[in-house]
């Protein structure tokens, strides 16, 4: 998990110079091809694809809003409302769309009118200082054992802020009193919490037959002897714990095998999966992409490759037993956790189709395998990357490359490639980078400070990827701000944080090493980074030919200029990801500037954009339903980011017919 960067909150201000429950109606169910949307990925698989195709290229930009709905959640009370980010996406059950607020809220609303069903909310105490404060959405069960009509027959799961499995009954909102403890399972217990606020849930759980299964996140920056990062089964009916897989081992002759020592396995956390899971029900797998081991920047005292921190990992799903796994990033000190959801596909290739598992990175790179054998589909290397320069580190010498496109830069920022919007700009920006170490993808964080390209935000993150299933094209919004790391003598530490000499840095303790960790965007005097843009940008990689097909700039300086300053398309850093339509349109949200746009899927054109009431840092969805295709997306900002908050639901439509 990563904490979000204050500087690119600030970014190009002038860049474009250059539990109350209502009871719910019965559902009407809706014919099969109008029942979509069911998982947060759209499909167990996660490929954010849906099947209408009744808006297309030759009339999208008849798009209006249909309806909009306002959750009332707008952070009042709330300890980190600075914090807040609206990320969800609805998903759709029958008649009834279902999504959480920030804080947990889970609201459901009738699908083609927006109206409001019912609300619950679980009272997540709000003066904590949560780590996080996002809640990404909700899950679907539905008991095929008992009496439709039976109270908690459907249900819906969400994760909490404070740690807890709560569920539903999807039809008035009420918790389900025979899971757990009146609803509610507490998913602290046994995961060695630490800090109040610091272990908490922000994905949605994945659903395999009758169980609910769920990661976590951490905050991971902390130190070293951290929370667990156990990924955990609950019976969907009674909420008892049916297994638990732990990414870090336990018994020294399995941390031997898997790259640790007996010690470093004992005391380090994290290694945890907080993105969402993937499920492949008909081969009763499930597909968990983890992230860093704890504390993320510095790996002195964890030596050795750290299995299974930053790996797919594939569970049998119904014991929890591993059947195979693949570590992406080796003894992790950049924070590239496997931010992604894990994307299952069934891919064409040489005549064959191959049911395959894609695995985008904060890195950039695409892994493709085989889900049932773990085989690569394109080849992966181990290539040489630079050593570590730190008393008490010692990095790992490779690193696997596979054989798809890359989708960011890897190269060395050098001076040469300073930007900014005057010569004293650009002057102040080749300083900066001259200052730093820089050689390329993997250059450890140093004493000196460490120009981190890809960042920390990627590449890909949790925003991960869609996938159209006719044309084999994979649609990706990616990230291209550098930032630094700079590590921190521990002595020195608290005198640097007191200083005000780094009003734009986040600091992290990295308790249990000797250094500390201070970062922040590789920026010029003005506030812009001193890369050149695209900051942002949205690409269709065809799988058939292994080859980027159209990559474009993603995202205006709009809302992040004065209003008298003309707005300019450039390519802004996003949160959110893409979502893909039968129709052969792409939509997406997630710039900083407050729009939902679709692109044509064969070109990368911009066919229309739709103005937001608020920053749209979440990934929208679509269906059909009363003969109409509705697409909506969570329009609240993003705490991080500093986009416009608010506490929008907006669904577009095409006008009715008269």
């Amino acid at each position: 998990m990563t904490f979000a960067c204050r500087r690119l909150a600030t970014l190009l201000w002038i860049a474009s110079i250059a539990g109350q429950a209502w009871a719910a109606p019965p559902h009407r169910r809706l014919n099969d091809d109008d029942a979509q949307w069911q998982s947060y990925g759209g499909d167990a698989g996660g490929t954010r694809h849906a099947a209408s195709r009744q808006i297309t290229s030759d009339n999208v930009d008849q798009l209006e809003i249909a309806w909009t709905y306002r959750t009332g959640e707008l952070g009042v009370g709330f300890l980190r409302a600075d914090k807040m980010s609206f990320e969800a996406t609805p998903i759709l059950v029958d008649d009834m769309l279902y999504l959480s607020t920030p804080t947990n809220i889970v609201i459901a609303l009738d699908a083609a009118t927006g109206r409001f069903r019912w609300r619950h909310d679980p009272k997540t105490p709000r003066h904590v200082r949560y780590s996080e404060a996002t809640s990404r959405g909700v899950s679907w069960w539905t008991d095929e054992s008992a009496d439709a009509t039976a109270r908690c027959a459907q249900r819906i799961f969400i994760g909490t802020l404070d740690a807890r499995l709560i569920a539903l009954d999807a039809r008035d909102g009420g918790p389900c009193m025979d899971f757990g403890s009146n609803g509610s399972v507490d998913l602290a217990a046994g995961a060695r919490p630490t800090e109040r606020g610091e272990y908490l849930v922000t994905s949605p759980p994945a659903v395999y037959r009758d169980l609910i299964i769920t990661g976590s996140a951490i905050g991971d920056n902390r130190g070293v002897e951290l929370e667990r990062g156990m990924v955990r089964a609950f019976d969907a009916r009674t909420g008892v714990q049916r297994w638990s897989w732990d990414p870090i081992p336990n018994t020294n002759e399995a941390a031997t095998a898997l790259g640790w020592t007996e010690e470093s396995a004992r005391r380090t956390g994290g290694a945890n999966a907080w993105s969402m899971l993937s499920v492949d029900a008909g081969r009763g797998l499930i597909f968990v992409p983890t992230g860093s081991a704890s504390p993320d920047f510095f790996g002195g005292e964890r030596p050795g490759l750290n299995n299974f921190a930053n790996s797919l990992v594939a569970l049998r799903a119904e014991t929890g037993e591993l059947v195979w796994h693949r570590q992406l990033i080796h003894h992790d000190l950049w924070d590239y956790d496997l931010a992604a959801q894990p994307m299952l596909i069934d891919f064409d290739r040489d005549g064959k189709s191959i049911p395959a598992v894609v695995q985008a990175t904060k890195t950039g790179l695409l892994f493709v395998f085989d889900r049932e054998t773990g085989e690569p589909v394109f080849e992966i290397v181990e290539r040489p990357v630079p050593a570590s320069t730190v008393p008490g580190e010692l990095a790992s010498p490779t690193q696997p490359f596979p054989a798809t496109p890359t989708l960011v830069s890897h190269a060395a920022v050098t001076a040469q490639d300073a930007w900014g919007l005057t010569v004293i700009d650009r002057a102040r920006c080749r300083d900066l980078i001259s200052k730093y170490r820089s050689e390329g993808l993997f250059t450890p964080p140093s004493l000196q400070g460490t120009i981190l390209s890809p960042s920390f935000v990627g590449g890909v993150n949790w925003g991960s990827l869609a996938f159209d299933h006719e044309r084999q094209l994979i649609l990706a919004a990616v990230n291209h701000v550098p930032m630094v790391a700079t590590l921190v003598p521990r002595d020195q530490l608290q005198a640097m944080r007191d200083s005000g000499n780094y009003p734009d840095s986040e600091f992290a303790e990295q308790a249990g090493t000797p250094y500390g960790m201070r970062r922040e965007m590789l920026a010029s005097p003005l506030g812009l980074p001193c890369t050149a843009p695209p900051w942002g940008s949205l690409a269709a990689i065809d799988l058939r030919r292994n080859a980027i097909l159209w990559q474009v700039v993603l995202g205006s300086t709009r809302d992040r200029t004065p209003w008298f300053v003309p707005s300019r398309t450039i390519g802004m850093p996003n949160m959110g990801g893409p979502m893909v339509t039968a129709g052969g349109l792409v939509f997406i949200g997630a710039a900083t500037d407050n729009y939902l746009r679709a692109f044509d899927i064969q070109t990368g054109r911009e066919l229309w954009k739709g103005r937001l009431p608020a920053g749209g840092q979440a990934t929208p969805m679509s269906y059909e339903i009363g003969g109409r295709q509705f697409v909506v997306i969570a329009a609240g900002g993003h705490g991080g980011l500093k986009t416009k908050q608010g506490d929008y639901v907006v669904a577009f439509a095409l006008p009715p017919a008269r």
